[in-house]
């Protein structure tokens, strides 16, 4: 097989990287040596990753607030680094021209890969557009990541995500962080915060649900430091583990492969948990879609329920003049906690 080298371009969002691990599973199996160019938020589960032969990391949030020159500066640099590597193949499957684009088209790589409906004109950086067509209206962000395998003609194989292997210094940091976890429950856990605003659910929900299962589970909540207000709000003064701020993104990792269940929103922590393949989750989805970026696989595993407030408009600022946010308030906590005992009744 002659093009072996590629380039996988995807910088943006945890979520995002992890949708596009089975497809470097895939190309690997298949011979092909991958370097994925990866920005902050996904460099951890990149990085020793066993699919990924090497990466090149590209500090996104860092040019963002640097001075532009010195940015503009590093940018060239880097990409003179890129081309002397001499990729055959760069795939961009984001599609975003300022993130991706510009390092798709000054790569170097002979074939440089991209979808024909990229957003802000990014498929023009990419000498190989691949037509809409071809994704047979395909939605689903890891399948559609997959497909650039199809495009470049390897063979399909069982849906497979990989981690980066957990060390023991991991484990330990985790054993200290759950020492006074109650084991005699099942443990579960919650990270109730994301990025965007129309993704949460509320956060009265969240209390009264809290309330509901605390004595059926050990609960311990997940998050980042500025997610410790709402979830100070949520437990409401009783003694739950709160790890927001206090995990890496592989201990987090270690955390989520200790739990029988995890429930949170669309966000990186729920596509995080699922590349594990152990935890059962529960995804609640406000103003997202679903068939976007619902955790895809065993329908009695990984379950979604959404708002029916409104239809998800996959939009960060609510639109509505009134009711802004309407969907943030569905579904209700009774619907929550009837999927929460139906799946913690079934066998794993």
């Amino acid at each position: 097989m002659d093009g072996k080298k590629i380039l996988l371009i995807r910088t943006s969002s945890l979520g995002d990287v992890i949708f596009n691990i089975p497809l470097a599973n895939r190309l690997k199996e298949c011979g092909y040596n991958i370097t994925w160019l990866i920005g902050e938020r996904g460099l951890d589960v990149v990085k020793d990753n066993p699919a990924i032969d090497d990466y090149i990391f590209v500090p996104v949030q860092k040019w963002q607030k640097q001075n532009f020159f010195k940015s503009i500066i590093e940018y060239i640099k880097l990409i003179k680094y890129i081309r002397k590597q001499k990729f055959d193949i760069a795939l961009d499957t984001h599609g975003m021209l300022f993130k991706s684009g510009i390092f798709l088209l000054f790569c170097g790589a002979k074939r440089r890969i991209i979808a024909e409906d990229a957003r802000e004109f990014s498929s023009f950086c990419g000498n190989e557009i691949i037509k809409k067509s071809f994704f047979n209206n395909e939605k689903n962000s890891v399948k559609k990541a997959l497909m650039y395998a199809d495009y470049l003609k390897v063979e399909s194989t069982d849906l497979k995500f990989s981690l980066p292997v957990t060390t023991e210094e991991t484990r330990n940091k985790v054993d200290k962080l759950l020492e006074n976890l109650d084991k005699t429950k099942p443990l579960v856990i919650i990270s109730p915060a994301t990025t965007w605003i129309g993704k949460h659910w509320d956060k009265d929900n969240w209390k009264s649900l809290v309330e509901q299962i605390k004595d059926k589970y050990s609960l311990v909540f997940t998050g980042g430091k500025a997610d410790n207000e709402l979830i100070e709000y949520i437990i409401d003064g009783s003694n739950f583990i709160n790890l927001a701020g206090k995990t890496t993104i592989l201990e987090l990792l270690e955390v989520f492969k200790r739990a029988e269940l995890i429930i949170s929103l669309d966000s990186g922590s729920t596509h995080l948990a699922r590349a594990t393949e152990k935890p059962k989750i529960i995804s609640i989805f406000c103003c997202t879609p679903t068939d976007f970026y619902a955790p895809i696989g065993d329908k009695d595993k990984y379950i979604t329920i959404t708002s029916k407030n409104c239809t998800p408009c996959h939009k960060r600022k609510c639109k509505l003049k009134e009711g802004k946010y309407k969907c943030t308030y569905s579904p209700s906590v009774e619907e929550a906690l009837d999927v929460i005992d139906n799946l913690m009744k079934k066998e794993k």
